[in-house]
């Protein structure tokens, strides 16, 4: 996986279809060569190229000479303050406020397997064949500082994971001004980004941003990942689609405020950089003390962006994702938030129990106001027990009627909010993040608790623990619905009050890490106010993630096709809601709504008890053939065919991983005049195979299916969607 070339101080990192070149620079800088599709060989020095009139001033001085310059070298790790304009990797200040840093190669070694980033999600390596890391150690004696960039080679998923580690052996103390997890310069360049973008109820939506000269940046500042952006991008060239073409994918294993740029410099050469925001970040080290910024993904597929989503799903569902639910089914679940809000006693979700039994569902969840005095949002978030007027018998005993039904038991928590209406907060008002002598914005009638703080991750730990380990509970909504707005903390000092934000996230990481490894057995799935947080950070301790609180199924086609760039079906939660919609008000059919859920991880959203025997019976017959097919929606292979934003459709597909088995859908959103000849291709069939539609008997031939095309009933009106269940005849 790693080679070293003594000759030319260069290493070559290959994966499985992939690789990752780059050299030390006259004994002093590491220098970026390629990264790409998979090359044989060792020395690549000889590529190294700069502008045609500067190519004599970077050959000749040596990095001691005062007309050495780093402006044109394709830095690996850039420092600020040098010769080199463009933006760094990392920027320190010492005791007399200097920022200026010369660290320069030392030596490396090579691990077999894959540490972990201490207090950081990061990937794993299952046993040390199957990884190998490469420690790159850089030296800035000046200010005692010791730089380790890490490599870890993820072969088979054609991933690499790259972070960095600061450790001070200095006398004064020493500030992070900036700390990123990766920079690379590409000379070979690329033609755009795409990013996913939206808001609240229309998360994760593409758009493709041309990289032309200068800064194309995405980032967050929200105190989490946030709907506006995601810490993720793919970069393509003009010639790249769904099924062909080179793909590049960086992904930050993060949940906070983050930084994502691409800087084309005079000579289109693209400076890729991504980490924590600088913008709210400091971080003092003391003498012994070191500093792990979060682990960076980085994924190439020369067969287009379905290549590399391919890439990604695989290496977050196995090397990201942990415990019980790894690689167990997801079960349907109906969630009680749109069947009744917070109007709820023991005796209507026992009836909601008995109506979810009849249709085959699995797992109830008695979504928010349960606890404290809490019937509506204005209050009790932090006070985490049951409240006894709507739950006489506790959530023990509404467990124990769940359970005889045959059904688990689910609950909803905001662990990370108090309302200014509480127990919590009338008792510790210094618990949440402010400024003293600022207000204290309270929107959605709730503040966000300072993780910064020992004390407060504890009384969270407690409050959960006591909770869980009163019932019967199997599942839990973990939901933030609330960012981070005066960002203070009554404890950190002066000089660390820059800390806050990332002292937050490993304070939240540490919870997380607790509470799931005590809890083995509850499927934990993460919201934030719908797909606010949903990153790979969250993915190490949650199973699966609620995509957006918006259950339009057209609307909700955009936002599973976008998430779908990066993120597996099997983390993606998708509900069947009520018609009209709640968010919308727009109606659709039920055979739609289960068409665009079923491809994802299905459940429901509605009231049950408001539906009439036939649809009651379509719901029971949904669930059964979901079941039936559930092992391979989750945990098949998924390719996206049809894009709803370029066309009045949308369509994908899920194969099994022998390809022996296919299920696709077609989706039409709004009627149009005069439709003809549409047809959907499939990928990936085998050619010389004949398959059978399991839903109409049909057979098709696999070379003529993906060549000619599936044929598309036509049907007059918006809400079409047709589905297909293909199994290959021996």
């Amino acid at each position: 996986m790693i080679t070293y070339c003594a000759k030319e101080q260069s290493f070559h990192l290959s994966t499985k279809n992939a690789s990752y070149l780059f050299a030390i620079y006259k004994n002093a800088y590491p220098v970026h060569l390629y990264w790409g599709k998979r090359v044989y060989g060792q020395e690549a020095l000889w590529s190294l190229e700069a502008a045609y009139r500067r190519f004599e001033r970077l050959l000749s001085p040596e990095p001691d000479d005062d007309e050495f310059t780093l402006e044109y070298l394709p830095q690996e790790y850039p420092a600020y303050g040098t010769s080199d304009f463009r933006p760094s990797a990392y920027q320190v200040r010492d005791a007399n406020g200097d920022r200026i840093s010369d660290a320069r190669y030392i030596g490396y070694e090579i691990i077999e397997g894959k540490p972990p980033v201490p207090g950081l999600p990061s990937c794993y390596a299952e046993t040390d064949d199957d990884v190998q890391t490469l420690v790159i150690r850089l030296r800035d004696e000046r200010l005692k500082l010791t730089i380790c960039l890490y490599y870890s080679v993820m072969s088979e998923y054609d991933v690499i994971a790259r972070h960095a580690e600061f450790c001070y052996d200095g006398a004064e103390p020493l500030y992070l001004e900036n700390a990123l997890s990766m920079s690379l310069d590409n000379q070979r360049g690329y033609h755009e980004m795409i990013q996913l973008c939206g808001t609240a109820l229309r998360e994760k939506h593409i758009e493709k941003r041309p990289l032309g000269n200068g800064i194309t940046q995405i980032e967050s500042l929200r105190g989490v990942s946030s709907h506006q952006q995601s810490p993720f991008c793919a970069l393509v060239n003009r010639n790249t689609t769904e099924h062909s073409g080179d793909a590049w994918g960086i992904s930050l294993v993060y949940s906070g405020n983050f930084i994502l740029r691409a800087d084309a410099d005079m000579y289109k050469s693209i400076r890729l950089q991504v980490g924590i925001h600088p913008d709210t970040f400091s971080w003092k080290l003391s003498q012994g003390d070191s500093f792990h910024t979060p682990e960076a993904l980085l994924a190439y597929s020369s067969d287009g962006l379905n290549g590399l989503s391919q890439r990604l799903h695989a290496i977050y569902m196995q090397r990201l994702a942990r415990g019980l639910w790894k690689n167990k089914e997801r079960p349907i679940l109906l969630n009680t938030w749109e069947a009744c809000y917070f109007d709820f006693d023991h005796n209507r979700i026992v009836e909601l129990a008995h109506a979810a039994q009849k249709a085959g569902i699995e797992l109830l969840v008695m979504d928010d106001g349960w606890f404290g005095h809490r019937d509506n949002a204005a209050s009790s978030l932090g006070d985490w027990y049951e409240n006894r007027r709507k739950l006489p018998r506790g959530i023990k005993g509404l467990a124990e009627d769940v359970n005889a039904l045959g059904l688990k038991l689910g609950v909803w928590f905001e662990p990370e909010m108090v309302s200014p209406d509480s127990d919590l907060y009338r008792a510790h008002p210094d618990w949440c993040i402010h400024v003293e002598g600022t207000k204290r914005s309270t929107w959605r009638n709730q503040l966000v608790l300072d993780l910064s703080r020992a004390d407060v991750c504890n009384y969270i730990i407690e409050q959960l623990t006591n909770v869980l380990s009163s019932a019967n509970i199997e599942y839990v909504k973990w939901d933030n619905n609330r960012r981070i707005t005066q960002a203070g903390s009554a404890l950190l000092p002066a000089d660390r009050k820059g800390e806050l934000f990332h002292r937050y996230m490993l304070g939240l990481y540490r919870v997380l890490e607790t509470v799931t490894q005590r809890f083995p057995h509850v499927l934990f799935e993460n919201c934030a106010s719908g797909g606010a947080r949903f990153d790979p950070g969250m993915m190490h301790y949650f199973s699966q993630t609620w995509a957006s609180d918006n259950t339009d199924a057209i609307s909700r086609l955009k936002i599973q096709y976008g998430t779908s760039l990066q993120m597996p079906p099997l983390f993606i939660t998708s509900h069947i809601s009520a018609s009209p919609n709640h968010q919308l008000e727009r109606p659709s059919p039920l055979a739609f709504r289960e068409h665009v859920c079923m491809p994802f991880n299905m459940g429901y959203e509605l009231n049950l008890l408001a539906l009439d025997d036939q649809e009651l019976a379509q719901i029971a017959a949904q669930c059964d053939h979901y079941r039936r097919i559930r092992r391979l929606v989750q945990f098949g292979v998924f390719s996206r065919l049809t894009s709803p934003f370029e066309e009045n459709a949308c369509a994908w597909q899920i194969a099994s991983n022998d390809g022996t088995e296919v299920l696709i859908w077609y989706y039409k959103p709004y009627a149009a005049p005069e439709e003809a000849y549409i047809r959907i291709y499939p990928v990936d069939l085998d050619p010389y195979a004949s398959y059978m539609d399991q839903l109409t008997g049909k057979r098709v031939q696999g070379s003529m299916a993906m060549q000619l095309g599936l044929t598309i009933d036509w049907v007059n009106g918006d809400h079409f969607s047709q589905m297909w269940h293909l199994k290959k005849e021996s």
